[in-house]
């Protein structure tokens, strides 16, 4: 890694060097960042990414971590972790009300603000941990809804720290895909995102909480995971095809295909990236073979893998 640009980034923010990334993601699992950067502030956020590019530097970018995989050999370059915070608004725009928010926030933290406060559109995101640029990315959803539904607009920065203002039609957002997971959006870091509002009754919208509450808490299992591991195809969900395949509960090393959802992956304590990684593909092997039916990842695979 170039002296001269860790030195850089220092004066712009607390740097980090062989950061363990698994105590960073939800997973547990995953070897060290070679340069581990905290943007605090949207300038950071920018600039850290500049810096690191005009380097020549691969850059990884990630919020809470939720869903992320990291190799057990850790991520090259210079890893960005996302703690802007930054929330504007509601406030009225004529046909509803806008939040303008920061890449960094909790989706479900934000989901419950503004729902204890009256505003409706985003209470079934009350269970998604990831981030607001991470939601953008892969069009976070539950419950039949999605970022989609609610998405007003976004913020991006590129190499040069420009700033660029995308619609929602140039961010193509389908089901768990976006301009970024196509490729046609490359290259950009996302900043806020702006989001479509309604007034709605807090007394209401808390009651909905619960019931998402409940739901979830009933479904999905407990512990060190990054929650769904696959996307769904179209004719029967991940955890279907899994279960038939005769995999819940199926244990490879310390990892595990959860009794209770079997489109979980569970860290039972000691996990791999590599033991992850090898029942994904096992899964995927017997899917294919048994119903000619293609299991791709939700979650993202960061950094190198054995």
């Amino acid at each position: 890694m170039n002296s001269e640009l860790v030195e850089r980034l220092r004066r712009l923010a607390e740097v980090k060097l062989d950061e363990p990334l698994s105590r960073h993601v939800t997973f547990g699992v995953g070897g060290p960042a070679d340069v581990y950067l905290i943007a605090n502030t949207e300038d950071q956020l920018r600039l850290g990414y500049s810096l690191a590019r005009k380097a020549g530097e691969p850059v990884f970018i990630y919020g809470s971590g939720s869903n992320v995989l990291v190799g057990d050999g850790g991520v090259r370059g210079v890893t960005v972790e996302n703690r802007t915070a930054q929330v504007e608004g509601p406030s009225s725009n004529g046909a509803g009300f806008k939040a303008r928010v920061a890449s960094g926030v909790s989706l479900a933290a934000l989901a419950r603000r503004m729902s204890s406060a009256g505003y409706s559109g985003i209470e079934w995101a009350c269970g998604i941990p990831g981030s607001l640029g991470g939601a953008v990315v892969s069009n976070a959803g539950a419950y039949d809804r999605s970022l989609k539904d609610v998405l007003k607009g976004s913020r991006l920065s590129d190499d040069d720290g420009n700033v660029i203002a995308l619609s929602p039609e140039d961010l193509e957002l389908d089901y768990r895909k976006s301009a970024f997971t196509r490729g046609t959006i490359h290259d950009k870091v996302v900043l806020s995102v702006d989001l479509r509002l309604e007034r709605g009754d807090s007394k209401t919208l808390r009651e909905r909480l619960r019931e998402f509450d409940e739901q979830r808490r009933t479904a999905q299992p407990p512990g060190r995971n990054c929650g769904s591991v696959f996307k769904n195809p179209p004719d029967n969900p991940s955890w279907w095809y899994i279960e038939q395949a005769g995999l819940r509960g199926h244990t490879i090393g310390k990892a595990q295909f959860s009794e209770r959802h079997a489109n979980f992956i569970l860290n039972l304590g000691g996990a791999r990236a590599a033991d992850i990684v090898a029942l994904m593909e096992l899964a995927q092997t017997r899917v294919h073979e048994e119903f000619g039916v293609t299991l791709e990842p939700e979650v993202a695979l960061v950094g190198e893998f054995s």
